[in-house]
């Protein structure tokens, strides 16, 4: 993984199929290679278990001031600020319950004129691997980081690639030649065309695709090709393009034929916006929009490959540290349990970094490399992966084969369209990425699927209210890709996304690319369960028709001192959403208000929605009002629906949240103060009656980032303590004084110098 990249997440049988050794006596590495039992690939991929990667190290680069990467030596192990792998991590590692380690490594710096690679260098890729041997690991080796390889004229350049890529792996094959299965070769790592525009995604499938499957084609008659015991056996792993989930790229793999031992490599930090997005300011919640879509891109791996007897390693993977510890371990929980029923393996990356104020999407470090000690921060992530796979509930590829339905013919069902329209996700301004929406009722579609027969991407299907609100989508749960027919179980997604079933009113499709509907049928559900990720989001209709005022105050009750957070949503242009977050006081109360300048002025209706700890926490009420106003311009009792929206997460600025139980009333009485406001308690800047260190808190937080912890002008007013104009650190350290009792309350405000 390279650093601020853009891309759109059982009993082990080691025992069984474990090396056996015979009575040779001073048995070594090379020695313990050659007693192994032959495993097939799916019993390796099994075997491997659980993977870590030694991120940022034998893979790093060191350059100059100006970018230029000359020959190195060993030194550039810790260029990028990790510590030299040791034999202590890898028994760490190992301890926890990893069971294999990707070794990210970098040849292009450790290569003369003739490309061969530097001894030094080879001796010490070999020690750091027999790390990992000597406790019966497995260990997976690439080819990582070359800028040969990464280039922007990829498409163009095989004849210059191709001598240098199988230079470089005819010597690391000969290097290891006598190691068993438990050491995987993985021919590129990334391998793109870096610097254009389709460098990390693209609509549709580039020409890199078809130079990728050559330059792997080499690689595996090379190795099968060589000399050694494990030459025909030996796993190899071979990426798309970018390494990427995406279904655009996945698709356009083409694997040597007549081999059994290779597996597809792909990297899914899934969904992006979760993961490691930092355009999205908030990833406290790991909502049903994000399971749905990891869902989809696990099960896509599943059908495209483990379906058609083709192993698959997942061999980057990780969510980055925002603070957002339960999120991660819910996105976790559902990635493990997903790719063990699967058969596929993961490989968790680390690059050996906690906290990063500077790129916050970038934190993946889950172990102190020099202590073997694991994160505070990220442990509840680790031991979440180690208690799925300990659990035998959960059993190991028993879902690697897709189930078979029957579904009635096309011309057997209700026909709820039959007029052949072109979707086209690039003209969503004027809604033609939609078919019209048609109304239709649930009474419709009880015990119910919809068949679409389609040319093209394959459709999502989408139903909203009568407003065209409350808009839920959802894939098809199987697709018929001989005859181009999607099927969506209606009768178990929709029940489980929408509760209040009886204010469905519209069908549509919609397409991600460009897709021809042909046809639109309802047909009676096959009798099968399916697994359908559930939301447990509970929202709230808000009527803007008659605002009046600036501000949208939301009112919530629940569980005293409960976390949670959300977004009011609207449609605008698409889908839109602005953010709240807070937490409910000792009275189990909390008030969010919302500048109505975030809103579109025209906007008639939109949907209050609590994302985090919704069992918790309703939502009793919201209201317009004005600034300097003791009563409020409109008031609207709300009952509770919970439902779920597979929307995409948008950037927005996050609202103003107040830990407080009632809306502020802002004095009309003239003061000194610009804004017109006296002060009601001296240094409460939360408004939660009292001075207290929450108020110090509220003042620092406002001071490092004013659009997220916006101060409401009552308490910029109560806050300015310390006798200079304007809110500052200052005010929160004056604040601290009177808290430790260092200074009186009576004392504030403070006098100027």
């Amino acid at each position: 993984m390279l650093k601020s990249k853009f891309i759109s997440k059982a009993v082990s049988a080691v025992a069984s199929v474990a090396m056996v050794f015979t009575s040779i006596p001073s048995i070594n590495v090379m020695d313990k290679a050659v007693a192994a039992d032959t495993m097939t690939a799916f019993e390796i991929t099994k075997n491997m278990k659980i993977g870590w990667n030694l991120g940022n190290t034998l893979d790093a680069k060191a350059g100059d001031k100006n970018g230029d990467y000359a020959t190195a030596g060993l030194e550039t192990e810790t260029s990028w600020g990790c510590p030299k792998a040791n034999q202590q991590l890898f028994d760490a590692l190992k301890a926890k319950g990893f069971n294999t380690v990707r070794v990210p490594t970098t040849w292009f710096q450790h290569l003369d004129a003739d490309n061969n690679i530097d001894p030094e260098w080879m001796a010490r890729v070999k020690e750091v691997v027999d790390y990992g041997i000597k406790n019966d690991m497995y260990i997976i080796l690439n080819v990582h980081h070359e800028n040969w390889i990464n280039r922007a004229d990829f498409a163009n350049a095989y004849d210059e690639m191709q001598p240098k890529l199988m230079k470089i792996w005819t010597q690391i094959a000969t290097e290891f030649k006598d190691y068993d299965q438990h050491l995987i070769f993985e021919c590129m790592n990334e391998p793109r065309a870096a610097g254009t525009d389709h460098e990390w995604w693209a609509a549709e499938p580039v020409p890199e695709c078809e130079v990728i499957n050559k330059l792997e084609a080499d690689f595996v008659k090379l190795i099968r090709g060589m000399d050694g015991p494990y030459a025909k056996t030996r796993l190899l792993m071979l990426p798309g393009y970018v390494a990427s989930a995406e279904q655009t790229f996945l698709k356009e793999i083409k694997l040597p034929e007549n081999d059994k031992y290779l597996a597809v490599s792909i990297h899914a930090y899934t969904p992006y916006d979760f993961t490691m997005n930092t355009a999205v300011k908030d990833h406290s919640t790991f909502t049903g929009a994000y399971a749905q879509n990891l869902s989809d891109t696990l099960k896509g791996m599943r059908d495209l490959f483990i379906e058609k007897d083709i192993p698959v390693v997942i061999g980057e993977m990780g969510t980055s540290n925002f603070g957002n510890t339960q999120a991660r371990v819910d996105w976790t929980t559902l990635y493990f349990t997903a790719t063990k029923k699967y058969g596929i393996p993961c490989c968790l990356w680390d690059n050996n970094t906690v906290e990063n104020p500077k790129d916050p999407g970038e934190c993946h470090g889950y172990i102190n490399r020099t202590t073997g000690e694991w994160h505070e921060a990220s442990l509840p992530i680790i031991n979440k992966m180690m208690e799925i796979m300990n659990d035998e509930s959960i059993v190991w590829g028993s879902e690697g084969k897709a189930p078979t339905y029957t579904h009635q013919d096309l011309s057997a069902g209700k026909v709820f369209r039959d007029e052949a329209i072109e979707i086209d996700a690039s003209k969503s301004k004027t809604y033609e990425n939609t078919t019209p929406g048609q109304e239709i009722a649930w009474s419709e579609l009880e015990g119910k699927e919809v068949a679409i027969k389609y040319t093209g991407t394959t459709p999502v299907l989408a139903f909203s209210d009568k407003e065209y609100g409350n808009w839920t989508e959802f894939k098809p749960y199987t697709v018929d890709e001989e005859n181009g027919i999607a099927y969506y179980l209606v009768s178990q997604q929709l029940p489980a996304a929408w509760q209040d079933l009886s204010t469905v009113n519209h069908m549509q499709a919609r397409t991600d690319k460009v897709t021809t509907i042909e046809k639109m049928v309802i047909l009676n559900a096959p009798e099968v369960q399916i697994d359908v990720p559930v939301d447990k989001t509970k929202k709230y209709k808000i009527d803007f028709s008659k605002k009046e005022g600036e501000y949208l105050a939301l009112y919530f009750e629940g569980e005293a001192n409960t976390t949670t957070n959300g977004a009011v949503g609207f449609n605008g242009d698409g889908w839109q959403e602005e953010k709240w977050e807070g937490k409910t006081d000792a009275d189990g109360k909390l008030l969010v208000e919302i500048p109505l300048s975030k809103f579109p002025a025209d906007l008639k209706s939109a949907e209050c929605q609590i994302w985090y700890q919704p069992e918790l926490v309703d939502m009793v009420k919201y209201e317009f009002y004005a600034k300097n106003s003791d009563t409020t311009t409109t008031t609207s009792e709300t009952t509770t629906t919970t439902t779920e929206t597979t929307t995409t997460t948008s950037e927005t600025t996050t609202a103003t949240v107040s830990e407080t139980t009632t809306t502020v009333t802002e004095s009309e009485t003239t003061t000194s103060s610009e804004s017109g406001l006296s002060v009601t308690v001296i240094g409460d800047a939360n408004l939660d009656g009292k001075c207290s260190v929450a108020d110090a808190v509220a003042i620092l937080q406002n001071v490092a980032n004013k659009d997220r912890f916006e101060l409401k002008p009552q308490g910029k007013v109560n806050g300015d303590v310390d006798g200079i104009a304007g809110i500052t650190a200052n005010d929160a350290l004056v604040i601290q004084k009177v808290d430790a009792g260092t200074l009186k309350p009576e004392d504030l405000p403070l006098k100027a110098a």
